[in-house]
This record gives structure tokens, C-alpha cells and sequence, in this order.
């Protein structure tokens, strides 16, 4: 287990993290950073740049058995924090206001567990996975050439989530995060003078009906296998200006499922409806996708080795808080693995994720370890 003094340096670390947050797709420093940490480990190996700035330790005990992956975030987000602790963001407009920090300090807590008293058999892998909240990031990592050298058998994260009481863990087979994804549809005609705006061919008068089309895609529900969301997030047409009729325009829609297939339905859909529409106006309209995140499902045998080893920790469990909403980039990794993922909780009135006044709570650094050593050594025995 982690000694007092691990728990100290780890807190440190955590709060360092948390004073340099870096985007996705921009996470130079904080690659740089845990690489410095895990190779003062030894571990057998560290792979860099992977699949962008990820970065993977590789802890093999040369002796058959399973790959066993464990996945952390270096990314944050572009919010100004406003928690007021002494170790607030230093990057304006930037902040861990996720808990990736956190998360990522879980990991170098398990690496140095198991560099100390490596597993029986088989491999561990230490994934820190760049661009989580864009979801680009693990289809990258998976994408990595490198990647399989190192593809997994079982896959496990951990994700803090506020409204939990602490400690608590939930967690269940099946759908854990929703599938999501943004679809910008950009409209293009003419402007004019505001003064003549019959000479226009102006995308403003379909906005209403493109909304009304988009939303009856998916209006929520129960989060079964019929579920379907489709958000409006942003309207915008013209310029800044009182004497112009637009002549071009753009609506953002988040689609959002409960498994993968059920988003590209959607995506087709609008796809398909909204050129109808646009096509009988001589308008033009092109469309482009963003933040494409994968449904995360859990594996049945890969929650009961989790439930495990929560039973064996005393740490308790249950399915409170899940399936959720909101989009997570680890399903990717349970595509060729049996993979969990696990939300553990901060408290019930713990700040929500990407809000300015959230920070991650580091007494959850020795629990998010506990559980995560706790896996590695029951799968990485000679008779499981």
C-alpha cells in the first residue's frame, strides 16, 4: 500500500499538475512530466508520443499471462477556475476542472506500487491518454502503430463523479457513457445590404425549422437501448453588423446515444433531411463532425473483476450514477478488451465536473490506487 509519505509527494504532484493544465491535443508539458516520474520508476519500458502526447508504461513480469491496461487523462479544459485553492490554474482560461490531474496521480500511485512488488505474470500497462475531451484521443492511441505491441486483454479507469458520497463506487454491466457527437452544418448564400434584403439569399429563415428538425431526432428519456439527445449548442448567422443581411450561417448540434450505432443514425438523418431542405432554397450546406466519442460499455466479467475488488477492500459499490448522460473517451479501448469503467465518488455535494469552482479531492488518490493494484494483482496471478 501507499506509504504516508507517497500519499505527500503524490498530493504534490497532483497539485502541480493541476497548476499547468494543457489541452487536448496540446499536452507537451504534461507528457513530458509523467514521463520524468514513470522513468524514475524503471519500469521494463515508456513509450512516448502515442497516438499524439500519450504516454504508456509497460510493467512486464516475464512470465505469461494477461495484459492488463489501466487509463488516465493528461488533458483539461478551457474554463477559468474560480476555486480559490492555493494551487489554482497558473494558464488563464485553462483548468483541470475534470480531475484529470487526479486521475493521472492515481496511475503514477499504482506504478509505484507495482515497481516496488511487480504482479505474478503478465503485463500491466499505464495508459495516459492525451485529448480525452475532444474524444480523439483513444482512437489516436489505438490507432498507434505501437499500440499493438502493448493492446490489452482488460481495460479499467477510474473517473471521479460528483453526487457520489465519497469513496463510494458505482458501476454495472453494460451502458456506462453515452455515445456522442457534434455535427456543425454550415449554411452559405449571398448577403446584401440590410436595406435591400431581397437581394439575399440568407440562411435565416430556415434556422427555425433546421432546429425543429434536429431536435426531433432525439428528445431524451429513459437511458435504454432506445435513448436518443440531440442538443442545439449554437446558432450563429452574419456578421456583427446592423446594416448587413447575413448571406451565411451555422448550427451546432451535439447527437448523443446509447450505443454507437444510434448516433450515426442520427448523423445520417440530419444529414440527409437537411440537404432536402436546403437543396430547394439555392442555398449550399456542408457539414463537418466534432468531438466524436464512442458509447463506453462495460463487459460483465470485467465489472465482477472489479466488484471483486471492491469487496475485498470494503470499499462499497453499487449502480447509483450510471449509465450517465455525458460522454467519456474510454469505450474505444473495450473494443478488443474486456474492459470497466468505474465512477468513484468525491461526495454528494462535491462541485460537478467543468465547473469553475471544482477541484479534485486528494484524499481519493489512495483509493483510486487501492482499487486499481487491487485488480492488477488478482488478474495477474498464475491461477486466476
Amino acid at each position: 500500500m501507499l506509504t504516508n509519505t507517497d500519499i505527500a509527494e503524490l498530493t504534490t504532484f497532483r497539485r502541480q499538475l493541476h497548476q499547468y493544465p494543457e489541452l487536448s491535443g496540446q499536452e507537451v508539458t504534461t507528457a513530458a512530466t509523467i514521463t520524468t516520474a514513470l522513468t524514475a520508476l524503471s519500469p521494463t519500458s515508456v513509450v512516448t508520443r502515442l497516438g499524439g502526447h500519450g504516454v504508456a508504461a509497460i510493467l512486464d513480469s516475464g512470465q505469461a499471462g494477461p495484459t492488463v491496461l489501466f487509463r488516465a487523462e493528461l488533458d483539461a479544459l478551457p474554463i477559468v477556475e474560480e476555486s480559490g485553492v492555493v494551487w489554482t490554474s497558473c494558464i488563464p482560461g485553462k483548468a483541470h476542472l475534470c480531475g484529470h490531474d487526479g486521475h493521472m496521480t492515481m496511475l503514477l500511485g499504482l506504478a509505484r506500487l507495482l515497481c516496488r512488488h511487480p504482479v505474478e505474470c503478465g503485463r500491466i500497462v499505464l495508459m495516459f491518454q492525451p485529448a480525452e475531451e475532444d474524444g480523439s484521443g483513444a482512437r489516436a492511441v489505438v490507432a498507434d502503430p505501437r499500440y499493438g505491441d502493448m493492446a490489452p486483454d482488460w481495460a479499467f479507469a477510474i473517473h471521479n463523479e460528483p453526487g457520489l458520497p465519497f469513496g463510494y463506487v458505482g458501476t454495472r454491466d453494460g451502458l456506462i457513457n453515452c455515445a456522442s457527437r457534434g455535427l456543425a452544418i454550415r449554411i452559405e448564400g449571398r448577403a446584401s445590404h440590410a436595406a435591400e434584403p431581397e437581394l439575399a439569399l440568407s440562411p435565416v429563415g430556415l434556422f427555425g425549422e433546421i432546429i425543429s428538425l434536429l431536435e426531433s431526432l432525439g428528445r431524451g428519456g429513459p437511458l435504454d437501448e432506445a435513448f436518443r439527445l440531440a442538443t442545439v449548442t449554437h446558432v450563429n448567422a452574419g456578421e456583427q453588423s446592423f446594416g448587413i443581411t447575413p448571406g451565411n450561417g451555422e448550427v451546432w448540434v451535439t447527437l448523443r446515444a446509447s450505443s454507437d450505432d444510434g448516433v450515426d443514425d442520427m448523423e445520417a438523418a440530419a444529414r440527409r433531411e437537411i440537404a432536402s431542405l436546403v437543396r430547394q432554397t439555392g442555398l449550399r450546406v456542408t457539414f463537418s463532425r466534432h468531438d466524436d466519442f464512442a458509447a463506453s460499455i462495460n463487459d460483465v466479467e470485467a465489472v465482477a473483476v472489479a466488484i471483486k475488488a471492491l469487496d475485498a477492500l470494503g470499499i462499497p459499490h453499487g449502480s447509483d450514477g450510471v449509465p450517465m448522460r455525458a460522454s467519456e473517451d474510454f469505450g474505444v479501448f473495450g473494443w478488443q478488451a474486456s474492459s470497466a469503467m468505474l465512477c468513484l465518488g468525491p461526495g454528494a455535494d462535491h462541485p460537478a465536473l467543468h465547473q469553475p469552482d471544482y477541484d479534485f479531492p486528494d484524499d481519493l488518490i489512495p483509493i483510486g490506487t487501492r482499487i486499481f493494484e487491487a485488480i492488477a494483482r488478482h488478474l495477474c496471478r498464475p491461477d486466476n
